[in-house]
């Protein structure tokens, strides 16, 4: 088992910044994926950004510019820089790891409001 917990979330203006991190624990042997979503009132979870191997990433169109996905493999975590945050970044905010043999896991999430 795998136990992801999330922090960083929390009420900011909108051109704030915020950082997130997610700090993988248990029985890890090796990660081959890590990543964050996130979910809007009434909206379907949606990816945000995710890094594979050594620093592949990839980022959702909306982010682009604005967030930076990083990961610490020594301390298997991964961390979420938001910056010039918007209203409409206003979600709950996951992390997912999966690790060798495919097993996929998800955090409880972590609230980020952004106000106008």
């Amino acid at each position: 088992q795998v136990q992801l917990v999330e922090s960083g979330g929390g009420l900011v203006q909108a051109g704030g910044s915020l950082r997130l991190s997610c700090a993988a624990s248990g029985s890890i042997f090796s990660i081959n994926f890590m990543g964050w979503y996130r979910q809007a009132p009434g909206k379907e979870r949606e990816l945000v950004a995710t890094i594979r191997g050594g620093d592949i990433t990839n980022y959702a169109d909306s982010v682009k510019g604005r967030f930076t996905i990083s990961r610490d493999n020594a301390k298997n975590m991964v961390y979420l820089q938001m910056n010039s945050l918007k209203p409409e970044d206003t979600a709950v905010y996951y992390c997912r790891v999966v690790v060798r043999g495919g097993y996929d896991y998800w955090g409880q999430g972590t609230q980020v409001t952004v106000s106008s």
